[in-house]
């Protein structure tokens, strides 16, 4: 099925060039808007499978859009596309619930790529800001990796969160360890019903807070 976005940037030009890009690549632009209000409420209602964000907003900040959008059992997948690469804002936004976070200096096919990325629950991020992102979550780690309460992973499934914490996509993973696509997405799904996580983003934070992206 064509992945369903939905486009929001207060700069009209650039909201038609991005919105024009995404359907000249085969995305079906269900909105573009301009302000934050606007994105809340038509994100709520039609459910886009991916919201490409700028976080200076007229209304509403970024931030309080993606957290509104984030709420329930099925959050929206959100890519920040902004003029801004300030550390704050990334660790902001991601804190929020953005799944991933491109500056707008970013060139077109590395756009699309990130969109597609998204769509399928990888992380992405500009070049630079991954490491800043993976830095603050094990500093914010608080709860040691090992508690009595921590659900006791397999060793596939620690090894496939290892490489989910790297950023590879599922078929990526499977490339790497020699199983199916599906095999990898069922030991993910599994991982996330143990640890009593929602989607692949808590995931992915889960497994950072833990310095799992590493190869120790």
């Amino acid at each position: 099925m064509t992945t369903r976005v939905m486009v929001v940037d207060d700069h009209p030009m650039w909201r038609e060039s991005v919105a024009r890009d995404l359907a000249e690549a085969g995305y079906d632009v269900i909105a573009a808007v301009g302000d934050g209000a606007q994105a809340v409420r038509v994100g709520t209602s039609l459910r886009p499978d991916v919201v490409v964000l700028d976080l200076q907003l007229p209304d509403l900040s970024g931030v309080e859009v993606i957290t509104a959008l984030c709420k329930g059992d099925t959050p929206v997948r959100i890519l920040v596309l902004s003029a801004s690469g300030e550390h704050q804002d990334v660790l902001d936004a991601v804190k929020a619930g953005a799944t991933g976070y491109l500056v707008k200096s970013a060139g077109r096919d590395e756009f699309l790529t990130a969109v597609a990325r998204t769509a399928e629950g990888d992380a992405v991020f500009t070049p630079g800001l991954a490491g800043l992102v993976l830095g603050e979550y094990r500093r914010l780690a608080s709860s040691p990796a090992d508690g009595d309460d921590t659900p006791r992973l397999t060793e596939r499934e620690t090894e496939i969160l290892r490489l989910v914490a790297k950023g590879l996509s599922y078929k990526q993973i499977a490339e790497r360890l020699v199983l199916s696509p599906r095999t990898v997405q069922n030991h993910v799904q599994h991982t996330l019903g143990k640890l009593q996580l929602h989607n692949r983003v808590e995931l992915v934070r889960y497994a950072l807070e833990r310095g799992l992206d590493t190869d120790g």
